[in-house]
């Protein structure tokens, strides 16, 4: 009974509990057996009757024979196999084996682990093979329970062995004793014995042919003598070994009176250690992380270099030395030459900028004030992580970005504690160590990126790092030791706010970077990214001009997006074509002119227009009505189509991809036409005997949200009517089944998208008009907005029966009607 070998230890475990020794005293019963059994062969053990034992079943040919068992009675055959073949044959196996029950199944890997109960000894009479499984005949064997004064003192011998054996053994249950003291059937208790005992198969297979009880008995007392022998053997090594723990206690005691007699000679202590605690008195650490490396450096002098603790406290100790407790960079504090740097770096951005100088102001008067956390929401290529850089160089000071996208573990943010292997701090640490300093701008990049996953949510130990509140005594799991980070200017960016954590949303101030007009996209091109594509493709700064048409040409026909990204790649495709020519010229020609792309060569760069204007051509038809929609992307059209089916039954039906609220949204519009069909001119029984089907195009992009309610409505009646709607109108808003236009969000991006697309009219809610205040000038010049309450004014704009709306001015009986809401204020602007 090794106490040390781990399978035996299972063994004993499960015997423990699954057996019934209440009704094991009992004389055993042979139970009724067939006369026939599949066979289970066994590799290296053996079964023994009137016990249970945990087998692992991996070969396919016996997991097959387990599963046929299992569908039948469940009884099964277990021999011994005479050698490690994979698929044994009959010749191979043993012919007196143990008949058993299986009790317990349970899949593991790629096989099965089975619990067995042995009923009986068996003799295979005959064993043949069917397919690939095997099936004995069977001949019950009785086994010798003869109790004679013989048994009696062999029993008295095994028990006195037993005792002495688990006196030697440790950490095997004490229930164990009582269990195999108590068993009063000789036979039982050998068989008992032989499954916990180390012994080898052939032995064990002897033992269960055996017909003498007497001798099956003796064969237990001759392991039990070898396992106590092992056991004295084992507590002699573990004596020697404790032995030579205490002579390395001693090593130890005298090393440590070697350290007194080098201080006392002036030796003093090794070059390493001493290094590091100048290190330690150099770096002007903070109180608490001073006096913990002090201490730790103490620990490492104690210790030598093979001890496997050494390297991990020296690595902890150049971590805190790492960190830059005392340093800080000096802030510019001049606003005028902050917004200089700002607006030298970028175009427009006025929001950020002033942010950016106000703090500054406030930093100039007074000097003690905490770094703001800031997000940036905006689409992309609106320049978010790039105006970070910009921020740091207009303050003088460090920047550091770390990307959050996918960060799913909370150990990434606060750091592993240093009982792990291979711990190090988190991000937030690793980042001050590369600033070099304790105040610079630190951007979280695709904040709304961050992922919950089992090792914890990382959005939540951002709630520390991030809440001015508290992050003055930020504490990293590996550190152990609080970090300010108060004046840290934490910059966060985003796509979108809806996968922010709330708690996290509220700890920032939200600032939102919308589109770029195809002005601002002109401008930014010309002054940002052209020169910036000809100095990384080697052209001199007169080697290449793009005139404002061309740029133009570029934008609204090779770009459909809120930032400028695509449009610095196609300027590098523009600017590597050029290089090229430039670089395969040969020395001896004449030096080239510089290349002037117009308008019209811009094809032989670029290749064919990618985007047309689409919008005559979607809407031409009756039943086809133009909205706006915010995406992640900026702004975007949508062309809503809608068409009565004949021989219908008052349905409607709603494809592409549509979200529960934006179906909702149809039905509320098509029930208030239904309940308004007088007032809007149509018949109040249009859909007596029609279904109503409308359709989203791009039917693989999942579409959802309530602005696209009037457009739906206006698309339904547009059909309803046979008069198509007006090409030159987008809108968007919230309908309600009294045909009430709501507010909705996202009006700078959909009106942006709206005027690439060349609309000349944009309806929106009334309630929405002083988003109108935030719109570049020249959009409230080139288009004409119409702020509405009510689904029956956006139908007198969108599908006017005889009156018609101009760019700037709303004109006959479509003032009239719009004027009763007083919500045509400035229309024009």
């Amino acid at each position: 009974m090794r106490a040390y070998t781990k399978s035996a230890t299972i063994a004993v475990e499960k015997a423990l509990g699954l057996i019934d020794w209440t009704t094991a005293m009992a004389e055993p019963i042979p139970p009724p057996l067939p006369a026939e059994l599949p066979v289970l062969p066994l590799r290296r053990t053996v079964a023994f009757p009137l016990t249970l034992q945990p087998l692992a079943v991996n070969r396919p040919v016996s997991i097959e024979t387990v599963h046929r068992a299992l569908g039948a009675d469940r009884l099964i055959l277990l021999v011994l196999q005479e050698n490690d073949a994979d698929d044994p044959a009959p010749e191979d196996l043993r012919r007196v084996g143990t008949a058993a029950v299986i009790r317990q199944m349970a899949k593991s890997g790629a096989g099965v682990n089975i619990i067995v109960e042995g009923l009986a000894r068996v003799r295979a009479d005959a064993i043949t093979r069917e397919g690939t499984s095997m099936r004995a005949q069977i001949t019950p064997q009785l086994e010798p329970h003869e109790r004679t004064i013989e048994v009696d003192a062999h029993i008295r011998r095994i028990q006195d062995l037993i005792e002495k054996a688990l006196g030697l053994a440790t950490g095997l249950s004490e229930e164990l004793r009582a269990v195999v003291m108590n068993i009063d059937d000789p036979l039982r208790l050998a068989y008992v014995l032989a499954t916990l005992l180390d012994m080898k198969a052939t032995d064990k297979q002897a033992l269960l042919e055996e017909n003498d009880l007497q001798k099956k008995l003796v064969a237990i007392e001759t392991a039990l003598t070898r396992e106590i022998s092992l056991l004295e053997l084992k507590g002699k090594i573990e004596s020697q070994a404790q032995q030579e723990m205490t002579d390395a206690q001693r090593q130890y005691y005298l090393r440590q009176q070697l350290k007194a007699i080098q201080q006392e000679l002036g030796e003093g202590e090794g070059t390493e250690i001493a290094d590091l605690r100048k290190r330690i008195e150099d770096a002007q650490l903070p109180e608490l992380p001073s006096t913990t490396a002090l201490r730790e450096l103490d620990r490492l002098g104690r210790m030598g270099q093979a001890s496997p603790e050494y390297q991990m406290i020296r690595t902890y100790i150049d971590w805190l030395l790492d960190v830059p407790w005392a340093v800080t960079t000096l802030d510019r504090l001049d606003p005028v030459e902050a917004r200089r740097v700002l607006d030298e770096d970028h175009y427009d951005l006025d929001k950020v900028k002033e942010r950016i100088v106000e703090y500054l102001a406030v930093r100039k008067l007074k000097g003690d004030m905490k770094g703001p956390i800031l997000c940036f929401v905006g689409p992309p290529g609106v320049g978010k992580t790039s105006l970070g850089q910009s921020i740091a160089r207009a303050m003088s000071r460090k920047f550091v970005r770390i990307s959050l996208g996918g960060v799913r573990d909370e150990a990434e943010i606060r750091g592993h504690r240093r009982t792990y292997i291979g711990a190090i701090p988190g991000r937030i640490v690793q980042a001050l160590k590369q600033a070099g300093s304790m105040n610079p701008v630190f951007m979280l990049d695709e904040i709304d990126k961050v992922t919950v996953g089992y090792q914890g949510d990382p959005a939540a130990a951002l709630l520390e790092v991030l809440d001015p509140a508290q992050n003055h005594l930020f504490r990293d799991h590996y550190l152990e030791t609080p970090v300010d980070l108060s004046h840290v200017l934490f910059i966060a960016t985003s796509n979108q706010l809806g996968t922010i954590h709330p708690a996290l949303l509220d700890r920032m101030e939200i600032i939102t970077l919308s589109g770029y007009t195809e002005e601002e996209k002109v401008h930014i091109a010309r002054k940002y990214l052209l020169p910036r594509q000809i100095s990384e493709h080697g052209l001199t700064a007169d080697a290449l001009e793009i005139t404002e048409s061309a740029l133009r040409t570029i934008i609204a026909e090779y770009t459909r997006e809120a930032g400028v990204r695509n449009i610095e790649r196609q300027l590098g495709t523009i600017a590597r074509k050029v290089a090229a020519r430039v670089a395969t010229r040969a020395t001896t020609d004449p030096p080239a002119d510089r290349t002037v792309i117009d308008r019209e060569q811009v094809d032989d760069y670029l290749g064919p227009a990618r985007f047309k204007k689409e919008v005559a051509f979607r809407t031409s038809r009756p039943g086809v009505a133009t909205g706006v929609a915010w995406t992640e992307a900026g702004g975007d059209v949508l062309f809503i189509e809608a068409t009565l089916l004949p021989g219908g039954n008052q349905n409607i039906i709603l494809t592409g991809q549509l979200g529960n609220v934006m179906q909702e949204s149809a039905r509320a519009a098509l029930s208030h036409l239904r309940s308004r069909a007088q007032d809007l001119g149509i018949s109040p029984d249009f859909l007596a005997k029609h279904d109503m089907h409308v359709h989203v195009p791009a039917g693989a992009i999942p579409k959802d949200g309530p602005s696209a309610g009037v457009t739906m409505a206006t698309a339904m009646l547009s059909a309803v009517r046979n008069q198509p709607v007006r090409q030159d109108v987008a809108m968007t808003g919230e309908i309600t089944l009294s045909g009430l236009v709501l507010p909705v969000g996202g009006i700078r991006e959909k009106a942006l998208a709206a005027r690439r697309f060349g609309m000349k009219t944009f309806i929106l809610p009334a309630l929405n008009e002083p988003d109108l205040d935030e719109l570049p000038a020249e959009i409230r010049r080139d288009m004409t907005f119409v702020p509405v309450e009510t689904l029956e004014q956006v139908i007198k704009v969108a599908i006017p029966e005889s009156d018609t709306v101009n760019s700037g001015t709303v004109t006959g009986g479509t003032v009239e009607a719009l004027a009763e809401s007083a919500s045509l204020r400035e229309l024009g602007r």
